[in-house]
């Protein structure tokens, strides 16, 4: 007689694995399929923008039947390097001192504007530091450790108002969406530092834990055995004097 639980198993194992090569095929399809699509959106969105300050006569769209995408973007980095060009001399200098004087003096646009230009200061400056290391910090209780970027040291004022030790900032982000979580100063010897990249703990929050930083087997590696410890001369006295030790050294002699 057949035994009938042998269609049932060939049965699951054959929808297993085709969820699995399904899971695989996501999997590889997904990430490359959004970010294309993050691409050429933000490419439309800078060509939507610069369109209207070209001239129609020599937008490509014009002689061509196809409209060339990226044309846009590439006049925007010309546009911007320009710009920056510019401003780097005593001139250009002089002429942005003189716009940021006159917004100096709008009481609604001049917060606004400070704000952006210290963040896009800070951001791509150089030489700064921010959120270039990964921390870990005990919150929301004892026990419990949150992950912090840490960025620059607290300003003077700030530090004149803090208990008598180093505090640093540091931004603790949500899961899963980083871009919202708490800002506060903690004090540098409260936070442990990890030896990851902003990169790797980005996408651990954003997975919540599921995508663990460097991949692979996170198993524990087995512990070296610890080395026998050297017996005393009166632990090996008591030893060759027994019995055993006795009998097994007339036998080696024999």
């Amino acid at each position: 007689m057949p035994d009938a639980s042998k269609p049932v198993a060939f049965h699951h194992g054959l929808i297993g694995r085709l969820r699995n090569y399904f899971l695989t095929g996501l999997v590889l399809v997904g990430p490359l399929y959004i970010t294309i699509s993050l691409t050429w959106w933000f490419i439309n969105w800078v060509d939507d923008l610069v369109r209207p300050f070209i001239p129609t006569a020599y937008r490509p769209e014009t002689y061509l039947p196809v409209k060339i995408p990226g044309l846009g973007l590439i006049l925007a980095l010309v546009a911007l390097t320009v710009l920056g060009f510019l401003t780097a001399n005593f001139v250009g200098r002089k002429l942005i001192e003189t716009g940021e004087h006159i917004l100096d003096r709008m009481p609604v646009v001049r917060p606004i504007y400070k704000s952006l230009k210290q963040i896009f200061a800070t951001l791509f400056a150089k030489s700064s530091s921010s959120f270039r290391r990964v921390g870990l910090v005990e919150f929301p209780s004892p026990g419990m450790w949150s992950l912090v970027f840490v960025s620059n040291p607290a300003s003077t004022d700030i530090a004149a108002r803090l208990p008598d030790t180093e505090h640093v900032a540091a931004f603790m982000p949500c899961t899963p969406n980083p871009t919202t979580g708490f800002f506060f100063y903690v004090p540098r010897r409260d936070i442990i530092d990890l030896d990851i990249t902003v990169e790797a703990a980005m996408t651990l929050l954003m997975s919540a834990g599921m995508a663990q930083p460097g991949g692979g087997d996170q198993r524990r590696s087995p512990r070296p055995r610890a080395r026998p410890k050297p017996r005393s001369r009166s632990t090996q006295r008591r030893r060759r004097s027994s019995p055993s030790w006795r009998g097994i050294a007339r036998r080696r002699r024999a």
